[in-house]
């Protein structure tokens, strides 16, 4: 969901999907519209038909709400097309989401999965993007309000280890950016957890212009060596606060004992604030849970919590609003899961900070040239 500040239009972005004997496709990207607050929603609008071999996916949308920018007013709709080796794919509406004009792409035509794009004050939009193999962090600019894309610029590696229990996790980026500009991406990587990547923390990076990308930062929500598995972040950052005195809010999940089976997993949901731009971070708060990855919907790709949560800062609130999954214990003759969207009116999503110093990642092997890779993503979706 996006909200388009010229046009007094919150859009919701969503893939249609067509069943085949080979299983669903991704057969149009479609935006509905609310011009009332979310009161009502208008049928869906277009934004892009699947042709030929096409397959849409990992849809994200985007406004540019600020006045002075050349281009306010304009939304930004990034997937990637999976029929076509995860091609990169934009589209751009001028009229609060009525209308779309043709995708476009980075020249490099990369292999991509997972964009989200955030707009600087000065219009410029940063696409956060993983490569198709989910092996380093991207990123992809454009200057003319979408009308060109630059070439794949690297930002980090992304160094993820398997959670255990079957459950479906990968280190797609969670992007937000402050009033400043500043880019702010969070992803599960295990590059700090010695010996052998053992478990996942959640990291940072940051950037002011999407080309040039700070060290990457362990958030620490646990202490280093505790065991403890963290996966799926969702990030928020307060868009009236910006600098030193950025606001951050993170969601995500995680299990207090990485080792651990589908039968033995116990799977919560945790929060950490920072108030200093995420120099320093709150303790963790326990939002939900533990659930049994029992209780989860089963798929093809393991059990499902979906591949990402949400957190928000409305403005001038000191609490977050997070949206993540909770699942219940069916009952003993249930047919369906008990699995839904929930989300927290505080006080655990308190927004304090605190006094935890991140860890920084200053090992040269983890720093690669601007490359991104043309070979196809280890799954479809």
């Amino acid at each position: 969901m996006a909200y388009d500040a010229k046009h007094h239009t919150w859009l919701i972005s969503t893939i249609a999907l067509t069943d085949t004997p080979n299983g669903p496709f991704g057969a149009a990207v479609l935006t509905n519209r609310s011009t009332n607050g979310g009161t009502t929603w208008t049928a869906p609008t277009t934004v892009h038909q699947a042709t030929g071999g096409e397959s849409l996916d990992k849809n994200w949308t985007a406004c540019d709400n600020t006045p002075t920018s050349p281009f306010y007013g304009r939304c930004y709709t990034e997937w990637d097309d999976n029929g076509n080796i995860n091609l990169f794919q934009m589209s751009t509406s001028k009229d609060g989401g009525k209308t779309w004009g043709a995708p476009t792409t980075s020249p490099d035509r990369p292999c991509v999965i997972g964009g989200q794009p955030v707009v600087q004050p000065d219009g410029t939009v940063i696409v956060p993007i993983d490569d198709c193999v989910e092996g380093s962090l991207l990123s992809i600019r454009s200057t003319d309000g979408g009308k060109t894309w630059s070439r794949v610029h690297f930002a980090a590696q992304t160094l993820s280890t398997v959670v255990a229990g079957n459950l479906r996790t990968s280190p797609l980026p969670s992007a937000e950016i402050d009033k400043n500009g500043k880019v702010y991406v969070v992803w599960q990587d295990c590059r700090f957890e010695a010996p052998n990547c053992a478990v996942n923390d959640i990291v940072m990076t940051t950037s002011t212009d999407g080309i040039h990308w700070s060290l990457v930062q362990r958030i620490p929500a646990d202490p280093l060596g505790s065991g403890v598995d963290h996966f799926i972040p969702g990030l928020a950052v307060d868009k009236t606060t910006g600098g030193n005195t950025a606001r951050l809010a993170l969601t995500y999940y995680y299990y207090p004992v990485a080792n651990c089976t589908v039968a033995t997993c116990q799977l919560d949901v945790g929060f950490v604030s920072s108030i200093n731009g995420g120099k320093t971070w709150s303790a963790k708060q326990q939002l939900a849970g533990p659930m049994s990855l029992t209780w989860l919907a089963d798929t093809t790709q393991g059990r499902m919590v979906g591949d990402y949560i949400s957190t928000s800062i409305p403005t001038g609130e000191t609490d977050a609003a997070p949206a993540f999954e909770v699942a219940t214990a069916p009952a003993p003759t249930a047919t369906r899961f008990h699995e839904a969207t929930f989300t927290d009116s505080g006080p655990l999503a308190h927004i304090t900070g605190g006094t935890l110093q991140p860890d920084t990642d200053t090992n040269p092997a983890t720093v690669h040239p601007n490359t991104a890779p043309t070979t196809p993503p280890l799954t479809s979706r």
